[in-house]
């Protein structure tokens, strides 16, 4: 279905990721063994996507392909076509041979939010867990660093992805797999770990922050950003039953509780950097996602909550890191 020899490769030439390899073969083979519903769909366009690589590459200011004597309309609407057929897509945008993908997210603009306060990533290995479609990994590649790690259990994320790397050429360092961070080991090993959007759909909080630290090497940095709610260090909202439209989520903490967490599972340094109220102009249905987004989710008659009676999404960014 897919070859992780590439990626097998790497690891055994990389000292700190090598044990990797005692136990991501048989995960990953066993993953392929599985049932994937459309993924025999989507394979088959998969393989239709051109692997040429492209003259023009934007990964600094956003995450674009192009041939500088552009293609031809015929090409573009077969490309186009291709694409949809992934739908739908959440995170972006994506700009490649004059297709503007207009993701469900502006991924983006949480990119901008944060990239002023995190170390510069030029030279690093980096972990993005739960990373979607892998748009942040296009950015962190952007920013100079020199391998990155996805990691994500949806099928359709890692077709998604892997469409985006063939349209780069394939000659970039940026790999996905299909696997949730309880499947990895204690790799200690990764100059930088992201962790967006993942830990309100953990049943256990502080077992993610301990997952997300026994990925770090000694001095390694953690950006971990989820949603939060206004309060003091012991302000913690547990939804009875969905909150959003959601049924996976668990815990939302505020921001300065998030602080003492991640104090109690050994970050030092930690900071909130950042607190903001999602937008419906950061996350809505467009023509990639047609779906309901959130403003099907907010209280038509007061934005300010959902459509549960619950604040309306808030989320903050924290950055610390690993002193072991």
């Amino acid at each position: 279905m897919f070859s992780f020899s590439e990626f097998y490769q790497l690891l055994a030439q990389h000292e700190t990721l090598r044990p990797w390899l005692n136990t991501l073969p048989k995960q990953l083979s066993d993953w392929e063994s599985a049932e994937h519903g459309d993924m025999g769909r989507w394979l088959r366009a998969l393989k239709k996507f051109p692997t040429d690589k492209p003259d023009i590459i934007d990964l600094k200011t956003q995450v674009s392909v192009s041939y500088e004597e552009g293609v031809a309309d015929g090409e573009q609407k077969r490309l186009e076509s291709l694409l949809r057929l992934l739908h739908p897509w959440r995170k972006g945008p994506y700009h490649v041979h004059g297709i503007h993908i207009d993701t469900e997210w502006r991924s983006d603009w949480k990119w901008d939010r944060l990239l002023p306060h995190i170390s510069p990533l030029h030279g690093r290995s980096v972990l993005d867990v739960g990373c979607g479609n892998g748009y942040h990994m296009w950015r962190m590649l952007g920013e100079g660093a020199k391998l990155t790690v996805g990691i994500d259990p949806s099928n359709l994320f890692l077709i998604q992805f892997e469409a985006i790397k063939r349209l780069m050429g394939r000659q970039h360092p940026a790999y996905l797999l299909p696997l949730g961070i309880e499947q990895l080991p204690e790799l200690k090993a990764f100059d930088t770990v992201f962790s967006m959007g993942v830990l309100y759909h953990r049943r256990s909080p502080l077992d993610h922050i301990l997952q997300l630290k026994n990925q770090l090497r000694k001095g390694g940095e953690v950006i971990l950003e989820t949603l939060v709610i206004d309060g003091d260090e012991n302000a913690v909202l547990v939804p009875t039953g969905r909150y959003a439209q959601m049924h996976n989520v668990y815990f939302f903490p505020s921001a300065k509780a998030l602080k003492v967490w991640m104090e109690k599972c050994g970050f030092v340094d930690v900071k909130i950097v950042d607190e903001c109220i999602t937008t419906t102009d950061e996350q809505r249905s467009t023509g990639w996602m047609t779906n309901n987004s959130l403003p099907e989710y907010l209280d038509p008659q007061d934005p300010t909550k959902t459509i549960e009676g619950y604040p309306a999404p808030k989320r903050a960014i924290l950055i610390a890191t690993n002193p072991d």
